[in-house]
């Protein structure tokens, strides 16, 4: 599935929900689903600066995709690691470099996000896309 159509999946279910809270539960229900690194992977190197709570990334280059995993420590980091890992894993590197983040206003929710949790967004797509050079460089 295509990063464009992982947004509009997703698009989808969010529209089902009719307040901010609901889709706001919705990504805290994401996290519940939410994975861990072994404690070796959390470093300075997979640590995303700039999210408002500590979270780690990290990445894997395997047949022509990007292979993201990741931690968060709150509620809400957790949720929008799960939806944003989902989205963006398992993409070519030319897909996600090409990607207009501006895309992701579809999905109704980056509005519902503070002004922080905004910028620990901006992080997270800035690690995703520092991975996703290194993957295409490597090849």
């Amino acid at each position: 599935m295509t990063l464009k159509e992982k947004i509009e999946q997703y698009k989808e279910d969010f529209d089902l929900f009719e307040t901010p809270n609901e889709k706001l539960e919705y990504i805290f229900d994401l996290g519940k689903k939410h994975t861990t690194l072994p404690q070796d992977q959390k470093n300075d190197d997979t640590f995303v600066v700039g999210c408002a709570s500590a979270a780690w990334l990290t990445y894997e280059c395997k047949n022509g995709q990007l292979i993201l995993k990741g931690e968060g420590t709150s509620e809400m980091a957790k949720g929008m690691l799960g939806l944003f890992l989902d989205i963006f894993s398992e993409n070519t590197p030319d897909e996600i470099l090409n990607f207009n983040p501006n895309e992701l206003n579809q999905l109704g929710i980056v509005e519902l996000l503070s002004p922080v949790r905004q910028k620990s967004l901006e992080a997270f797509l800035n690690k995703v896309y520092d991975y996703a050079k290194r993957c295409k460089e490597n090849r």
